[in-house]
């Protein structure tokens, strides 16, 4: 096999993340990363053993929603869980030793994903819920109101930067929200410690967050800078298997990390977005010790 265009990523020695013959499959170089248009299953088995920092994993959550004709979003639910087994085995295996993988998913399926990485091996680390209300109200049921973020690491996590968060303030007042029990004036100036409980992403619903090609939902940036700056250093190689609207890539690309994309369907969303620049990040107020 020949090296595609990986190689930059190794510029000190003579390996290689990718060795693959599918040169027509890369539709997009970047000086930090390069995507890939092609089913992720087809794709990942010629991603090296070993040679991934940070793997993000957002995948169609098996609700009937239309993503285009390569897409199949509503399997039985015992064929969606050993479809998506079969693409975790994979990132598990490009993943190196102290690397992290994110999966960002339902409750009802990252239980279940979440009990397979653990067999496989990888160490728990957190279940982030986000709070966000996109779904609508189930009778008979609470209104579910947060999706899960499964955080594992293979070992000992080689990377993991504290994130400090702004105090929450009143929106109508501006005062600060708590009291910290009478300490505030011992608080780290720079915020308090990230939670597991994310309540402060918002839905990606303006156009100068979200491309007009795409109907389908976007992750708001906050979620991936949060990942990638939690988990990888300047220089890090991030893997997206379902790139989507192309969120990981411009974080990657504004965090100076470099990245490996795929997308089964079309990806000049994510061409766009990535050469046009149009698209705002969400703002953020966190700090990242270093």
């Amino acid at each position: 096999m020949t090296p595609v265009f990986l190689d930059r990523f190794h510029k000190k020695d003579t390996n290689t993340v990718i060795e693959s013959p599918l040169d027509n499959a890369c539709v997009l170089e970047t000086s930090l990363g390069a995507l890939y248009e092609g089913d992720c299953l087809h794709l990942l088995p010629y991603v090296m053993d070993k040679s991934i920092d940070t793997v993000f994993v957002d995948p169609p959550f098996n609700l009937a929603k239309d993503y285009g004709t390569n897409v199949d979003d509503f399997r039985p639910d015992p064929e969606y869980v050993s479809w998506c087994k079969r693409w975790l085995d994979e990132c598990v295996r490009v993943l190196k030793m102290g690397g992290a993988i994110f999966v960002y998913n339902l409750p009802k399926w990252n239980m279940i994903l979440g009990s397979y990485l653990t067999e496989a091996g990888l160490d728990f680390r957190h279940w982030i819920a986000v709070n966000l209300k996109l779904l609508l109200p189930i009778p008979g049921r609470l209104y579910p109101s947060h999706y899960s973020l499964l955080y594992f690491t293979k070992g000992k996590p080689k990377t993991f930067q504290r994130i400090r968060t702004p105090i929450e303030r009143c929106r109508h007042c501006g005062g600060e929200i708590k009291d910290y029990g009478g300490h505030r004036g011992a608080m780290n100036p720079n915020g308090v410690n990230l939670t597991d409980v994310w309540n402060d992403i918002t839905p990606v619903r303006h156009w100068k967050f979200k491309s007009r090609k795409r109907s389908a939902n976007q992750l708001s940036t906050k979620i991936l800078e949060r990942v990638v700056q939690m988990s990888t250093c300047k220089g890090d190689i991030v893997l997206d298997p379902f790139g989507g609207s192309g969120t990981t890539f411009d974080v990657c690309e504004r965090l100076g990390r470099r990245w490996i994309g795929m997308e089964i369907e079309s990806c000049d969303v994510i061409i766009e977005r990535l050469q046009g620049k149009e698209l705002h990040p969400h703002k953020s107020g966190d700090y990242v010790e270093g």
